[in-house]
């Protein structure tokens, strides 16, 4: 039975509360913060019927992060606080009634949170809005496909459509969605690696043949060393802190390098085990390392040259010379530009001492099997791109890849993202991935490469790109430079959505626009040859089924295979040989020709039936094989240019509260850092904030600085007295976005720089915005 419309309240940032950070994660506190929004929003049986069928065999994949599931037997609650909030914002029974159009104009939904427009519930019918409207108002899926596929017919170019993805869509979808484009007659695939782990396929592409993890998940539990750099499981993938757990009790080390101390990685209570609800739990890092924003790549390089400093003084002993012989080439370039590093300019760029940085390398070079894990506190960099090679660098010097225990291991922060580039959503495919899909639906794919979510951004604002339809996601709250990204969307002539619920980009608009609602993951998808199930990957190539436990939340809702079949049977008529009425009704036919288009995935309807699914194939883990020009691992010499941060000003980076998902706000609580009721806050080391002749507490407005000389501005935000590291700051995501400038980009991946702001801090206002 459904709900509408319950009456939600903005948030007044002048009732913000600011604690004491927290020094352990989970425990009891994180059951109750799981349970209770469950039975508030869902009640008992909803709850027991979701929570409990999460990440099992037979059940759903968690929607929120890409975490592995383990291996073998599982707990029966194999999910965490976070992934608990993403179920219930999903599965919630409460519905955007028809008479919610007419009684918000979009010009007052734009000033809505971005809580606000969440919590108002599942979106159950298509909504247009026409030109010159200020609502969106009702109208039936024929209307909808249509209003959209003669959008398409009529551009002058396939290229003045962009076409992006969510990691939230199946493989299935994913698959079909890049066909329909493809078809179409463009390679305008922007998505959310973009703006996430852009750069670690970048880097890892270009040394060892492959942009994804070369573990898989009992590589963490039997690691002797985890390296944990610019993330924070608690928070973003909490379930990872179960691994960590299992690593420390079989004996392994782990180090947390960060500019902010982590809750979740100095101490971790599990709720499901005695010590975790009466004891102390688990003490994870044994080493923190609470480096300058932007320095990773000079801490590396520094391990780096001790390791080689280790071997020259004991030659044969530290490096693995057969493996670096057999299968690596760059060596001795490498070890040409290290001995020429500058002990000062490392401790200038991370802010470390050198007896820290030396007892890291003794632990690495004491360590027989080592996993360097990162996410976004290095992926958003500007020079993430080369931090990530000297990752490479780093385990290739001891053979740490292609070793059980060992490798190399980007955490994807959303489910499927990484599928989704399995299946092509990917704007630069290669030659051989569109050869095999000409060749199965019978046509010529493009071949130019197509904007990525930067490119877009510009195409938008430039005129060149007139239509946006979007699987999933947040484009307007999840890209940088928010002023510059909505107003090159409200340049567009048509905007299409497929959502579950509301968010920002559902306000930001052009002459036309339509949101298409769609089933979530939670729910049994009825087809017309019975329940389907879909796949997914996760961050370790993990392929498994996922199939909902409840009913649609409203009669007429589609899945996005059955919306994408639609739109690409009006549209493309029988310009590519496909069965698009075949693929919404049976996802086994999709299925059957993934198989036959990506590699790996031979097989498919077979494999993804068994037990754990499968995993695919991954050269530098299975074989030791690189799939690089020469086939052998690349060791590389990359230029270090620390970040130059001018006398008065910080280093910012954004990041997530505990209380939301990517752009999805669940609350204004930030548990683990002590805030409570707001969001508008700014990070600030306390020796800082005196320097600059401010309190904890203060009123300020944030300003970004860069190059271009506009004036990028968060007004009054408070500031917070905490423990960041020397001449740093941050400041939650998205609202940070403002900050980050559309033009600067990560070298060699264009990803937005969002962890290397240049900010200046002013008194702001004497009055909080509500």
């Amino acid at each position: 039975m459904t709900r509408s419309n319950p009456p939600v309240e903005e948030a007044d940032e002048n009732d913000l509360e600011v604690g004491e950070p927290k020094a352990w994660a989970a425990g009891l506190p994180g059951v109750y913060h799981s349970m209770q929004p469950a039975l508030k929003h869902m009640g008992a049986e909803r709850s027991a019927r979701t929570l409990l069928r999460m990440n099992q065999k037979q059940g759903f994949d968690c929607m929120s992060c890409a975490w592995p599931d383990p291996s073998g037997e599982r707990s029966t609650f194999e999910y965490c606080e976070n992934g608990a909030k993403a179920v219930t914002w999903e599965a919630t029974p409460v519905t955007v009634a028809s008479e919610f159009w007419a009684e918000h104009p979009i010009s007052e939904l734009r000033e809505r949170s971005e809580y606000w427009l969440g919590m108002q519930g599942r979106l159950t019918e298509p909504v247009y809005k026409a030109p010159g409207e200020d609502h969106y108002q009702p109208v039936s899926w024929d209307k909808a496909i249509t209003l959209i596929s003669e959008k398409l017919k009529s551009l002058a170019s396939p290229n003045e459509a962009a076409f992006y993805t969510s990691g939230r869509a199946s493989n299935e979808a994913a698959f079909i969605y890049q066909l329909f484009i493809r078809g179409f007659g463009t390679n305008n695939l922007p998505d959310c690696s973009n703006m996430c782990h852009e750069s670690s396929g970048v880097a890892m592409g270009e040394t060892i043949g492959i942009g994804k993890a070369t573990v898989a998940y009992n590589d963490y539990l039997e690691c002797d060393l985890m390296i944990v750099i610019g993330q924070n499981p608690g928070t973003n993938h909490p379930r990872m802190l179960s691994a960590m757990e299992k690593q420390k009790e079989n004996g392994g080390q782990i180090v947390a390098i960060n500019p902010l101390p982590e809750a979740g990685l100095r101490r971790f209570k599990n709720p499901q085990k005695p010590k975790g609800v009466l004891g102390r739990g688990t003490d994870l890092a044994d080493q923190f390392l609470q480096i300058r924003a932007g320095g990773d790549m000079a801490l590396l390089q520094a391990i780096s040259k001790r390791v080689l400093e280790a071997e020259d003084q004991n030659p044969g002993s530290v490096l693995d010379h057969d493996f670096i012989a057999q299968h690596c080439e760059g060596l001795d370039t490498l070890r040409e530009h290290l001995a020429h590093l500058d002990e000062q300019t490392v401790l200038e760029a991370t802010g470390l001492r050198s007896d820290a940085i030396d007892e890291l390398a003794d632990r690495y070079i004491n360590a027989e099997k080592v996993i360097i894990t990162w996410a976004m506190g290095v992926t958003q960099q500007k020079n993430g791109v080369g931090t990530i090679k000297e990752i490479i660098n780093l385990l290739l010097l001891r053979g740490n890849i292609g070793r059980p225990g060992a490798g190399a291991s980007p955490i994807r922060g959303h489910s499927n993202v990484q599928g989704d580039r399995t299946m092509g959503v990917w704007e630069q495919m290669p030659p051989s991935f569109l050869d095999a899909l000409g060749k199965e639906f019978s046509f010529e794919p493009p071949r130019d490469h197509g904007v990525d979510s930067v490119a877009a951004v510009r195409g938008m604002r430039d005129g060149e790109i007139k239509f946006f339809l979007s699987l999933g996601g947040n484009f307007a709250g999840a890209m940088s430079d928010t002023a510059a990204t909505e107003a090159a969307m409200q340049n567009l002539e048509m905007n299409v959505q497929i959502s579950t619920k509301l968010n920002r980009s559902h306000t930001v608009l052009g002459e036309e626009a339509l949101i298409l609602p769609t089933l979530g993951r939670t729910e049994v998808d009825h087809r017309a040859t019975g329940p389907q199930f879909v796949s997914v990957e996760d961050t370790v190539c993990a392929v498994h089924s996922s199939q909902g436990t409840v009913e649609p939340v409203a009669p007429g809702l589609l899945s996005e295979v059955a919306i994408i079949s639609r739109l690409a049977h009006a549209t493309l008529g029988d310009r590519v040989s496909a069965d698009w009425q075949g693929f919404e009704d049976d996802y086994d036919r999709i299925r059957d020709h993934i198989s036959h288009v990506v590699p790996g995935c031979e097989n498919y309807n077979r494999r993804i039936r068994e037990k754990d699914g499968f995993l695919l194939a991954n050269g530098p883990r299975d074989s030791r094989t690189f799939n690089t020009p020469s086939g052998r691992a690349m060791m590389t010499a990359n230029e270090l240019d620390p970040m130059q941060c001018p006398p008065g000003r910080l280093i910012l980076q954004t990041l997530r509260s505990h209380d939301q998902f990517n752009t999805t706000i669940y609350g204004y609580n930030d548990r683990y850092r002590g805030i409570k009721k707001g969001r508008h806050v700014v990070f600030v080391n306390p020796e800082d904030l005196a320097q600059l002749g401010f309190s904890d507490g203060d009123l300020l407005d944030v300003h970004g600085e860069y190059e271009d000389g506009k004036d990028r501005v968060l007004r009054s935000f408070r500031a917070v007295s905490y423990p960041t590291a020397r001449g740093c700051a941050a400041v939650y995501y998205p609202e940070g976005n403002v900050l980050v400038p559309l033009d600067d980009t990560v070298q060699g991946s264009n990803t937005p720089v969002s962890k290397g702001v240049i900010i200046r801090l002013e008194p702001g206002e004497a009055v909080l915005a509500g």
